[in-house]
């Protein structure tokens, strides 16, 4: 949705009003995941897409009346569906789209809050209500935090856990259905080690839009690594001295490549230590035997050993550091999307 800031700020500066249709479940092969996101304007622009071209048409259709003020709807759409297959979902999967008017076009302190959460890098779950009724939907901050005042409890920890699984799903609220949309930060890489194939890993990591930090004491590593695509920040800390000033949460990736145990090992005990969504080292087979070593010797656990990702990446065979880079973000990317 970031991406489409400046056009849905001249729509609605413009007093247009506009729809906007999510996919909000998906069975078998479906196009697009839970979560996506197409906004309608009033002569039918796109901003997104739902399905890569298979369903918009319907959708465009039946946006006229929801953007002219009528209540929002539920449109399922599968291989068996007439619809369906007069416009292309021949894929075998079947998705259902809540269609409505964009709530932002008649309360303009519900945009004005979502636009600063997505402009800030804040996270936040957008509730909306997708059983009968009347148009209902809260913003909340993912520290359980409300910022409508009025939602109820029950969907505060609903949207938490929602963030905490980064998914964005369909929860039951008494007799009530909602549609949580997840609007998480920015995903953040922490690069433990300044090397070649360390600068070609925060390249990858920033083209897939992720903050990157590289953290590395050695002075004549971190000012001497040329990095084609600057990381957001370079520390010339120990990790022990950084790690502890960041939400080491299920948004944050890790991994060391250092090739010093006083500098990995470091980062792992406080890695291990936390929620951090994925945990990857550089090392061989043997050097990754010796790591283990050290860390049951250090008090952790088979299991909390078993959380990091060693030899990291995927086996492509690397040899290059563009290469080693590019397993590990294929790895990284992996780990991702098992939460989608």
């Amino acid at each position: 949705m970031r991406e489409y800031l400046n056009e849905l700020d001249q729509w609605l500066a413009g007093g247009k009003p506009f729809s906007v249709a999510t996919v909000i479940h998906t069975w078998g092969s479906a196009p697009r995941p839970v979560g996506t996101t197409m906004f309608i304007g009033e002569a039918l622009e796109m901003l997104g897409s739902v399905s890569g071209g298979c369903v918009e048409g319907v959708v465009l259709q039946s946006s006229e009346e929801t953007t002219a003020g009528a209540a929002g709807r539920l449109l399922k759409f599968g291989v068996s569906d007439d619809d369906a297959w007069s416009v292309g979902l021949t894929c075998g999967g079947t998705i259902e789209i809540f269609l409505e008017k964009f709530p932002g076009c008649d309360n303009a302190a519900f945009w004005q809050t979502l636009r600063q959460c997505l402009t800030e890098n804040k996270s936040c779950v957008w509730a909306t209500r997708i059983s009968e009724g009347p148009a209902a939907h809260h913003l909340l901050l993912t520290d359980a935090s409300n910022i409508t005042h009025e939602s109820p409890l029950d969907l505060h920890e609903h949207a938490h856990r929602a963030w905490r699984e980064r998914k964005s799903q369909t929860v039951q609220q008494g007799d009530e259905q909602w549609f949580l949309r997840v609007f998480p930060r920015k995903l953040q890489l922490f690069v433990i080690g300044a090397a070649h194939a360390s600068a070609e890993l925060v390249h990858l990591a920033r083209y897939f839009d992720f903050e990157t930090t590289v953290i590395d004491p050695r002075a004549a590593f971190a000012r001497n690594t040329h990095f084609p695509t600057p990381p957001d920040r370079i520390v010339e800390e120990y990790p022990a001295e950084v790690l502890p000033d960041y939400s080491l949460d299920e948004y944050s990736f890790a991994v060391v490549m250092a090739h010093d145990p006083k500098i990995d090992d470091q980062a792992l005990h406080l890695l291990l230590r936390s929620r951090a969504a994925y945990i990857g080292a550089l090392s061989s087979k043997a050097s990754n035997e010796r790591r283990r070593e050290r860390l049951l010797d250090a008090g952790f656990s088979e299991d909390e050993f078993r959380r990091i990702h060693a030899p990291v990446g995927l086996p492509i065979r690397s040899r290059t550091a563009k290469e080693i880079a590019l397993s590990i973000m294929a790895q990284i990317v992996a780990v991702k999307n098992q939460h989608q």
